[in-house]
């Protein structure tokens, strides 16, 4: 089956940063749109922004607010065809200080969530022989970095949940892709800089500095170039590429 001509999509993470910057791409590319995230007020603005957008409120680290999500993201747009695995956190903490609520907490909202949605969203796409998923990982999940151990691990496993579960949808017109940016311009790397500037002697323009330098262009990546990357791994040009990992670092990785 080839690409519905208004396939429906369902953003995690949707109300700001890349979430919203996806939304927007698919939109342009005549898909409809169910954006979902925790806070209420800022998927319904996103949605409104966009204009025929269903907002949902809902935690994807819990299986019965995504099954609700997901019922009410049909009942609005019909089934699935594009999710868009985007909800994430990033808290840092010494490798000693890092506990198990920490741990468990971090692997829930960047890897459990996105094996959630990927169950429910999957049983259409492989009955309509046509699917898009792309989880959104980090450059977090192709190398090491200190004081993010969590992150870090769960950004690995991400696209390890990635590579095995294109090997088995590959024969029936899904895809399964990851990408892999480096530091965006997003409200995760604001409360990045803030947490350096609180536990160092950094201010905020040198904190920003030393993120800045680990992209040899020497710059921040824009959710608009991992929004890009992302709605093209969802059309049909992009059928032959499966189970990839894709840096956006401006050449970290």
């Amino acid at each position: 089956m080839t690409r519905p001509e208004r396939p429906h999509a369902l953003v995690t993470g949707g109300g700001s940063g890349i979430g919203l910057a996806v939304a927007r791409a698919l939109a342009e590319g005549g898909a409809r749109l169910s954006l979902v995230g925790r806070d209420a007020a800022k998927i319904a603005s996103a949605a409104k922004a966009i204009g025929d957008a269903c907002p949902i409120s809902a935690d994807v680290t819990d299986e019965a607010a995504i099954h609700a999500a997901f019922e009410a993201a049909r009942a609005t747009h019909g089934p699935i065809d594009i999710l868009i695995s985007n909800a994430g956190a990033a808290p840092s903490a010494p490798f000693r200080d890092t506990d198990l609520t920490l741990w468990n907490a971090t692997l829930a909202v960047n890897l459990t969530g996105a094996f959630l949605c990927a169950r429910a969203a999957l049983p259409h796409m492989l009955q309509s022989k046509w699917g898009r998923i792309v989880n959104v990982a980090s450059v977090a999940g192709l190398k090491g970095y200190a004081y993010v151990s969590a992150y870090c691990a769960a950004k690995h496993g991400l696209v390890g949940l990635t590579r095995a579960l294109a090997q088995e949808t590959a024969k029936h017109g899904v895809t399964v892709n990851a990408v892999c940016p480096g530091y965006v311009e997003t409200e995760i790397v604001t409360e990045s800089i803030a947490r350096l500037t609180r536990k160092t002697t950094l201010d905020e323009t040198t904190a920003r500095a030393s993120l800045v330098a680990f992209n040899p262009q020497g710059r921040m990546i824009s959710a608009r170039e991992v929004a890009a990357m992302i709605a093209w791994l969802c059309g049909e040009d992009a059928a032959a590429i499966n189970g990839a990992a894709i840096p956006i670092t401006g050449g970290e990785i």
